[in-house]
This record gives structure tokens, sequence and C-alpha cells, in this order.
């Protein structure tokens, strides 16, 4: 256990100084098995693990669902998502904030990127809250919190990797998160709501020329609404598997962008290299979280942590508590996907040693559906938590002019939301699991 204590420190100061976590991850790893088991042993790890990975068929539902996502986004959807969001309850106080919401969510729902969300919407629907007088700061934190839903709501790339590391449903983590997914959306309009209701100069009434919905808007998200039910009841019924889906969604996207004439050719060249980027990137650091992963189960750490637990007699709630405490900690210094694949391994083997006394997690099938939504949602904290905050660094790549404190400061509210929203799925597992049982 020593040595895993030893690995994870030297990460951090790998992390700290700037070396991408793909290649800290697989330098560590190779490192402290080479120290463990000799040199020849580690290399043999490393190139066994490239090519597993490489040619794991599970894995080729991540860049088809990011390939949907990318060509919905460059055929301009958003547009009509936020339009119609506004139509809905735009003229209400606060309310092109709540349409912001709206849209990240009906947004993320088919792109499946909390970044992709962020960026675009902040294109969308940041032009209009200006031009009728919103606080920059409640304006882009409503578009840096709703971007966050991109990670849970399905179909998610996070929830994806989750699955694959566990060895759990796919599909029922995708139905998993769609209740948490709508609570989300739901506090995030309480929190509009309550910051406008204390402060209503933030977000003057909608008045004016109001925001054009074409017919083609209203086809494209009527269309797009039916990609993502026919993907849902399609994996859920069991017509067809998520990687099936993945395919279908990738297949019947380009044919609505093409039907709309939304798509041109520029776009569909630049959501191919959208699309091989972001694989690149996913990969790599798949490859590095299980070369690191190989290193710490052989040191031991999981079973060591799993023995310190049951010697100590600490209850099940109290373990998870701390398990979000150091979620949120870790939200602070790492990225969405390298928090997942770096702590997945570590904690997800607890719980097959906790007893959470008469409920729906003593299935230790349920646990761990619940434990993933649970462990999403920290995530998504963690991409509007300081100093790191990506979707915040994603809206400030796109407006230079607002401050980063703005942007903190516009996204407190809902972060004060998420929190919430984590301590009722955490301790009322029904909420995850009520679809799914």
């Amino acid at each position: 256990m020593t040595e895993s204590l030893v690995g994870f420190a030297v990460l951090l100061v790998l992390i700290f100084a700037r070396v991408p976590i793909a290649f800290a991850m697989s330098a560590v790893g190779v490192a402290g098995f080479g120290y463990m088991r000799g040199w020849d042993p580690a290399f043999s790890m490393l190139g066994r693990t490239v090519f597993e990975t490489a040619l794991n068929y599970s894995l080729s539902v991540i860049p088809l669902f990011i390939f949907m996502g990318n060509v919905l986004a460059r055929s301009g959807f958003a547009q009509g998502l936020f339009a119609a969001a506004y139509r809905l309850i735009g003229r209400l106080p606060g309310g092109l904030a709540v349409a912001a919401v709206l849209s990240c969510g009906g947004f993320s729902a088919v792109s499946g990127s909390s970044l992709a969300t962020a960026a675009t919407m902040s294109k969308v629907a940041m032009p209009s809250m200006r031009r009728f007088g919103y606080d920059d700061g409640l304006a882009t934190g409503a578009i840096a919190a709703g971007g966050t839903l991109g990670i849970l709501i399905p179909p998610s790339v996070i929830l994806i990797l989750y699955g694959i590391l566990t060895e759990s449903d796919i599909g029922k983590l995708f139905i998993a998160g769609m209740i948490p997914g709508l609570l989300g959306i739901a506090l995030y309009v309480a929190a509009v709501f309550v910051t406008v209701l204390i402060k209503p100069s933030l977000a003057p009434k909608a008045t004016g020329a109001p925001i054009a919905l074409t017919g083609a808007d209203i086809v494209g998200v009527l269309a797009v609404v039916v990609l993502f039910a026919v993907i849902m009841v399609g994996i859920y019924g069991g017509f067809f598997t998520p990687i099936e889906a993945a395919g279908i969604g990738a297949g019947v996207s380009l044919v609505i962008s093409f039907a709309l004439r939304r798509l041109t050719r520029e776009g569909l060249y630049a959501a191919f290299l959208e699309t091989a980027g972001a694989t690149a990137m996913i990969f790599a650091v798949i490859i590095g979280a299980e070369v690191f992963s190989n290193f710490v189960n052989f040191a031991g750490l999981p079973d060591a942590l799993s023995d310190y637990i049951l010697d100590t007699g600490y209850s099940a709630w109290t373990v998870m508590v701390v398990i979000l405490v150091i979620y949120l900690l870790l939200g602070c210094v790492l990225e969405s996907l390298s928090m997942i694949l770096l702590t997945v391994p570590v904690f997800y083997p607890l719980l097959y040693t906790m007893d959470f006394g008469d409920s729906v997690l003593a299935d230790p099938n349920l646990a761990v559906i619940w434990f993933g939504i649970v462990v999403v949602v920290a995530t998504e904290i963690s991409l509007i938590t300081p100093p790191v905050g990506m979707n915040v660094f994603v809206l400030k790549g796109v407006l230079k002019e607002v401050p980063l404190t703005t942007i903190f400061r516009g996204v407190l509210p809902f972060w004060v939301a998420d929190i919430v929203r984590i301590l009722l799925i955490t301790f009322l597992p029904v909420i995850s699991l009520w679809l799914v049982m």
C-alpha cells in the first residue's frame, strides 16, 4: 500500500507541474510496476494495455456518440433549442437564464459533452442575454452550470466509461441518470429564480424584439427530441445495445442534418476532425489510467482500503461521506475524465464490502449503478469548482472580455444547488434507482 500512496503523491506533483495527465499516469504506473515487478513485466504490461484498449469493441461507443454530438452542434440545433426555451419562459424574471439552462440540458442530451455544451451555448445564449441587460455573472453562470449537465444526461461519455470500468450495464446507467439529470435542471432553475428574487437588477424582464424561431428550428428541435427518445427507448427496451445505439445516433444525426440542409461540407469536415481529436485525447487518458490502475491494484491499495474499513468498523454512510469529500477536493485540481478514471478502480470495489442496511443498496448490482450516478454528479460539480473549473475556462476562452472572477461568482448559486442535489442522490438512492429497479 505504501507504494500506491507514493505513486499518488508523485502523480499529483507531475499534474501540478503541468505534465499531461495521460502521460503522468502512464509514467507513474510503469515506474511503480517496474519497481515492484521488474522493468520487462512493466513494459510488457504497457504494450498489452495499449493494444487491448485500442481494440476494445466496447469503447467504439465513445467516438460514435461524440461524432453525433459534433454533427448536431455544427448543424446549429442549439439556436433552435434556445429560441424554443425562450418562447416558453423567456418573459419571466430571469427567464433568459432559465432558457439557457433548459437549452443546455437539451443540447447536452444529444452532444454528451459538457465542454461542447458550454462552448456552443455561450455563443448562442450570451448575445441575447446581454441584449436584454442581463448581468454577465448570472448569464455566464447559467451557461457554465447548464453545460455540466452533459456529463450526466444520456448519452454520457463519462457514464459509458464508468460502465466499462465497473463492467456494469451502460443502458441501466443511462436510465438511472435521467431523474438526477432532470433534478439538476429543476434545481438550476430554482437557483436562477432565487438569485433574481434576491437581486432583481441581475435579470431585467425581457422586452422588445423576440428571439426568432424559424420553422426549420422547430423541425430540428422535434427531430432531436425524437432521436434522443429512440436511443433511450431502444437501449432500455432491449431493441439494440448501447454501441448499436451510438451507430444509429451518428447515422440519424447525419440524415437529419442533411435533410434540413443544416450541415455544410466544411461543417462535416470539422465534425470529423473534432471527433478524432476528442477520441484520441480520451483514449490516451484511458490507457494512462489503465496502466496506473494496474500498478495500484498490484500494490494492493483497494484490498488495503477494504480491510481498513472493515477493521475500523466505520458505517457505509460514513465512508460515502468521506468519498464525497475526496471527490469534491479532487475536483479543485483535476478535470472530470481523469478524476473518474483515477478513482473509480480504487473506490468502487469498496461497495462489495459495505453494508448499507435494509435498503435498495443491498443488491450490489444496484449499488454500483447508484455509486456511478453519485460519482458523476460529484464530477459535474468539479466542472464549475475553482481553481480548475473546466467549464468556466471554456467560457473564458469564448468570452475573453469577461473576468474569471465574474464567471466564478455567477456559478456560486448553481454550485450550491449541485451540493443539494448530490446530498439528495447520495442519501436517497431511490432517486437514481427508481427507473431501473
